[in-house]
């Protein structure tokens, strides 16, 4: 028999360290384990540096599952509203940008000190740089190897995340462990990640360092944010943002010109009749994005020679561009990862599993995938918190 809890968690991220402060508050006995060195790894690299830790428009449909309604009960019973004011409990300062997205106006560093505050208010006992060798279950108890050292508890918590980022030390620990206790895993894919584009826009991928307001479009989705040329292909909050939804061989449509109203370069003819197509973009563009998409369109000549209609087919083509990426730059550059345990198998109040007692699953790890800007930061402290409140 090995060191005895009321509960381990596995994962030192924003959404362990949530819940085993949480649980320990509460006056439950908690063993944090992970295996980096140091807890909260993400979350230092995350905003810059400073944290975009939450989102004051948090909601359930910023966020995507198998199960579009889950994430409703953890979010409603723990919203932005009572993050920050933990946060200013511990007197952080923060700022609001663009969007809802709330952020430190120090360093992320401030919000990981925090969680490790709540840890040790709790009583929580923290375990870091080890590997877990094994977990198995039986008499109603979970037992974990750590390291040399051998835990049990009653219940037991995965809070590993998923693959995104794997040089911070990220794996798909948490979709093996869920499959041994017979929890279905929805097939993870990177999320809010990069788009590569093939041989065929090889126009686009010499605009590197590029970047304009579009709206980016796909299936039902849209976003209007900067959307970033790479030598690799597009990136960006919008194509971020768009990647989440995106699926392999379909093409994702972009606004390149969304603050302009339709008819806008036939009255640049009116206006401006010598001007050429190429010079009418550069009114609203940076200029090497104008000149390739004017040699796209292919439009030569005076705008005053051109038919209305030849424009107004310019205009739908600049209004839903059309891209087939490649592909997406993979784990190593996303920073979320969209699959992961199937909700079907949880309680959405809980977190727990169905049929298997004593056995939770919060955060990335779990089949819900928030927007860019804080939201999955929201995911990681409400679920974690609804975890928390039935250990």
């Amino acid at each position: 028999m090995g060191d005895s809890y009321d509960a381990i968690v596995i994962g030192a991220g924003g959404a362990g360290m949530m819940c085993a402060a949480t649980a320990g508050k509460r006056g439950r006995r908690v063993l944090l384990l992970d295996h980096a060195r140091e807890p909260g790894r993400k979350i230092l690299i995350s905003g810059g540096g400073r944290c975009n830790f939450t989102n004051i428009h948090t909601a359930a449909d910023r966020f995507l599952s198998d199960n579009p309604h889950f994430a409703k009960s953890a979010l409603g019973r723990y919203p932005p509203e009572d993050f920050i004011a933990l946060v200013d409990r511990h007197g952080i300062a923060w700022h609001e940008k663009t969007l809802g997205q709330l952020f430190c106006d120090g360093s992320a560093r401030q919000i990981v000190a925090m969680l490790l505050d709540e840890c040790a208010e709790g009583g929580v006992d923290l375990e870091l740089g080890g590997s877990i060798t094994e977990v198995d279950h039986s008499d109603g108890r979970y037992r974990v190897t750590f390291g040399d050292r051998r835990f049990e508890a009653l219940s037991l918590v995965i809070a590993s995340g998923g693959p995104s980022i794997p040089k911070m030390g990220a794996t798909g620990f948490a979709y093996d462990l869920a499959r041994r206790f017979g929890l279905k895993v929805v097939e993870p894919r990177p999320a809010l990640v990069p788009l590569k584009l093939g041989p065929g826009e090889a126009l686009f991928t010499s605009l590197s360092g590029v970047s304009t307001e579009v709206l980016a479009r796909f299936g039902k989705a849209e976003f209007r944010e900067a959307a970033l040329f790479t030598h690799r292909g597009l990136s960006g909050p919008a194509i971020l943002q768009i990647s989440s939804y995106w699926r392999h061989g379909e093409a994702v449509g972009i606004d390149f010109l969304p603050a302009q109203p339709p008819g806008w370069l036939v009255a640049a003819k009116r206006t401006t009749p010598r001007a050429s197509l190429r010079a009418a973009l550069a009114g609203h563009l940076p200029a090497r994005l104008a000149e390739a998409l004017a040699e796209r369109v292919a439009i030569a000549g005076e705008l005053a020679n051109l038919p209305d209609r030849t424009l107004t087919e310019a205009e739908r083509q600049l209004a839903d561009w059309r891209f087939s990426p490649s592909g997406t730059e993979g784990f190593a550059k996303a920073e979320v990862t969209a699959g992961g345990i199937s909700t079907n198998d949880l309680s959405s109040r809980t977190m727990e599993a169905r049929r298997t007692p004593g056995l939770y699953a919060i955060g990335e790890a779990v089949d819900v995938t928030g927007w860019l800007g804080g939201y999955n930061f929201q995911w990681a402290w409400a679920s974690g918190y609804a975890a928390a409140q039935a250990l």
